[in-house]
């Protein structure tokens, strides 16, 4: 499907997405950006009343094949959406649930001194967090954009010494972790799995750290729809989360419910 061929639509239902079928589908969705709506600070976020329930029913729809990707940790998900109600991918797929309930795999903490030298280069700039995930470290820095060039320089000494590791830019966050951990991995592991396996994946993404995700649903002849603004790999545009929640609604609803 080339690029574009789903068009950015501002209606609640957007017409242009009817053709998805929780019947046939698998649905990995990112959270902040794409579900939510972003805040100044990772724990400063609002969940939509009736979201968590909504995905519940749509995940009901489509036989459990429906996974939260996020570059947050697995409990900061299910302290936002309910304990193991879902299956998931926490810290871009370091922390992984392949079905709902299930126990997850965790990829091996990032080592104690990294972590410390993180945190430490993170508090010496104002405006500055830094999120121990434990796999993996994420240095926020939304009330200062301004600085992530010199951020970003200071974060490449503590890094380029260290095999195996690497810096991933996201939306006013620079996340520290262990190269080949990433959200098309995340994507590639659930489709092996049931009840994903043998479903057309669709992945809703607002951020470069969506674009691996993008690229592994296409790769299997799934559908890439960015959020907010156009990404690499993104086949369509949805243009905000409220339009996300309200293609969520449509797809969780019985057929006869729909809104036509």
């Amino acid at each position: 499907m080339p690029k574009g061929s789903l068009p950015a639509v501002d209606s609640e239902i957007p017409g242009a997405f009817m053709a998805l079928d929780p019947a046939t589908h698998a649905f990995f969705l990112d959270v902040d950006g794409t579900l939510i709506d972003i805040a100044p600070r990772p724990d400063a976020v609002v969940v939509p009343s009736g979201l968590p329930d909504t995905l519940f029913a749509l995940a009901a729809r489509a036989k459990g094949a429906l996974a939260l990707v996020s570059g947050r940790s697995l409990a900061s998900l299910d302290d936002l959406f309910g304990a193991g109600r879902f299956a998931a991918a926490g810290v871009h797929g370091a922390d992984i649930r392949l079905s709902a309930g299930r126990p997850s795999e965790r990829a091996p903490a990032l080592d104690e001194d990294l972590r410390h030298d993180l945190r430490t280069t993170a508090a010496e700039f104002e405006g500055v967090l830094a999120e121990d995930k434990e796999n993996a470290v994420a240095i926020h820095y939304r009330a200062r954009p301004e600085i992530a060039p010199v951020l970003k320089r200071a974060l490449a000494q503590l890094v380029g010494r260290r095999q195996g590791i690497e810096i991933m830019p996201g939306h006013c966050v620079f996340e520290v972790r262990r190269q080949g951990i990433d959200k098309g991995a995340a994507v590639g592991r659930f489709m092996a799995t049931t009840p994903f396996a043998g479903r057309r994946p669709v992945f809703i993404g607002d951020d470069v750290t969506d674009e691996a995700g993008f690229r592994a649903v296409n790769r299997a002849g799934g559908i890439a729809v960015a959020v907010g603004v156009p990404r690499d790999g993104a086949q369509a545009l949805l243009p905000n989360p409220r339009s996300v929640r309200a293609l969520i609604t449509h797809l969780a609803a019985e057929p006869r419910q729909r809104r036509r």
